[in-house]
């Protein structure tokens, strides 16, 4: 089982889009996801067709319950092969209950190795924009993390923040952290600030970033007002066919996970 983090501390960046998407091209190919909705806004949960009703256990309840295990949490999607843990708005006031836990920092970790993880052969986080305590539990419970990245010059900004608070988990909590890659999301070609902003990251993290770039699409944003990927409300067009291409490169830099396929 791999886990991934998909993690950005700056908003709107498209850290639920890349979720939902990978997790779909992954279960296309036969592989068994599950994916973790950590974000309060519970956007991955909506853009899968899970009504806030249908939410009855959530990562919230796997988060301060010691004795629930993934399988009880865990509810089956409109994917074949992508199953998801549900988001509610409980998770707003998880962080400062979670300061009463001895390990808070290890409470996502804990209950990923309780029940039967190998279940799936891969467990994406989608992590709220922040670089709170539940962001920090997924990047403790993960093996590698994606981030998303916004061809904007605000986007660039919160990077280097970013790294820096994956190098104090590596050196705390989670030595075995890597970095997947950054993807750039919203990219538009008709704007200079993007190939100004892309070529900056490139040149900065070189082999980091992958080649694949998602662009500026407006089926992507109408996906999720349908309760379905992008991937499967039109599989033909440019953003979903980056997320295709995307899904491709994320196999190619986890040797695990491209063994098996």
């Amino acid at each position: 089982m791999i886990c991934i983090a998909i993690a950005n501390q700056k908003g709107g960046v498209g850290k639920t889009t890349t979720a939902i998407n990978v997790g779909t091209a992954l279960a296309a190919i036969g592989k068994r996801v599950l994916l973790v909705d950590l974000d309060p806004q519970g956007n991955a949960s909506t853009g899968l067709g899970i009504a806030r009703a249908d939410r009855e256990r959530s990562s919230y309840d796997l988060l301060v319950t010691d004795d629930i295990t993934l399988e009880e949490v865990a509810i089956p999607t409109r994917v074949p092969g992508l199953d998801i843990i549900t988001a509610t708005q409980d998770l707003s006031g998880a962080e400062i209950e979670l300061i009463e836990f001895e390990a808070r920092t290890h409470r996502l970790d804990a209950a990923l190795s309780r029940g039967n993880a190998a279940r799936w052969d891969v467990i994406l986080i989608d992590c709220p924009p922040s670089l709170g305590l539940l962001t920090i539990n997924a990047m403790v419970a993960s093996h590698a993390l994606l981030v998303p990245l916004q061809c904007e010059f605000f986007a660039l900004e919160g990077l280097s923040q970013l790294l820096n608070t994956v190098e104090r988990i590596r050196s705390r909590f989670n030595p075995g952290l890597s970095i997947l890659g950054v993807v750039l999301t919203m990219y538009d070609r008709r704007n200079r600030l993007t190939d100004q902003v892309s070529d900056d990251v490139r040149a900065v993290l070189g082999r980091v970033v992958f080649d694949t770039v998602i662009p500026r699409n407006v089926r992507l944003s109408e996906a999720p007002s349908h309760g379905l990927p992008a991937l499967i409300y039109d599989y033909k067009c440019p953003g979903s066919e980056a997320y295709i291409a995307l899904a491709r490169e994320v196999i190619e830099r986890l040797p695990k996970l491209k063994k098996a396929a």
